[in-house]
């Protein structure tokens, strides 16, 4: 009975924060015309870079209410980044003109946009090799490629829950003034474990430090662990 009432209450939710078809096809269309206007300036700018849509919306586990669209724009190793200031932000802002946005700052400067009342990140990056990163913004890309193996319809909606408690609880977002659990980590969570539930009853059993280890990288290992955490 009590099984049944909870999963009864995640059916609801599921509804409530799942993207209707209608939703979804808005936000891809919107997120392919970017591509195209980015597309087409990088190309009248004579500038060498691939665009691929990344986070949440890539992998379809964005919630209804929040469907922020992540582009990446991959330049090859040798673009200068001092440029992402200067030609970067300037193709950025053509490829949305007409829409609000403000220049934003992480490691570099990346563009924030209000299109069609949706927020986009237009990101720079560089199409660096696994470990040999010039910006932390270069691991996204395998971020998304990886997270996608695993993903069907069912796990896509048991990571919409699971973001969804997170936000409930004011611990979803790996900012600095949240220190929480990103949009990533959920995903990765949900992999391991299988669900949503199955999420929270393992953390119910924390007691310390834990490492989710899902290609098996570090059995065997556990000494290397000991020591990158001490």
């Amino acid at each position: 009975m009590k099984n049944n009432a909870i999963n009864n209450i995640l059916k609801e939710v599921l509804k409530k924060i799942k993207p209707s078809v209608e939703e979804r096809e808005r936000i891809l269309s919107l997120a392919e015309k970017l591509s195209s206007n980015l597309k087409e300036e990088l190309e009248n700018a004579n500038l060498n870079a691939e665009v691929r849509v990344e986070g949440s919306v890539a992998k379809d586990t964005w919630l209804s209410e929040n469907p922020d669209i992540d582009i990446f724009v991959r330049f090859p190793l040798d673009f200068p980044k001092e440029k992402f200031r200067t030609e970067f932000l300037q193709i950025a802002k053509k490829a949305t003109k007409g829409a609000k946005y403000i220049e934003r700052f992480a490691e570099h400067p990346y563009l924030e946009a209000i299109v069609d009342a949706v927020r986009v990140n237009i990101v720079p990056c560089y199409a660096s090799k696994p470990r040999e990163w010039k910006s932390a913004t270069d691991r996204t890309p395998y971020h998304t490629d990886y997270v996608k193996k695993f993903l069907n319809e069912q796990l896509c909606d048991e990571i919409r829950l699971l973001k969804k408690f997170m936000q409930g609880i004011g611990v979803y977002g790996a900012e600095i003034k949240i220190g929480g659990f990103s949009g990533y980590l959920c995903e990765l969570l949900v992999i391991n474990y299988g669900n949503f539930r199955k999420v929270l009853e393992n953390f119910a059993e924390w007691k310390r430090r834990l490492v989710i280890d899902l290609e098996k990288y570090y059995e065997g290992r556990e000494r290397d662990l000991d020591l990158m955490f001490k």
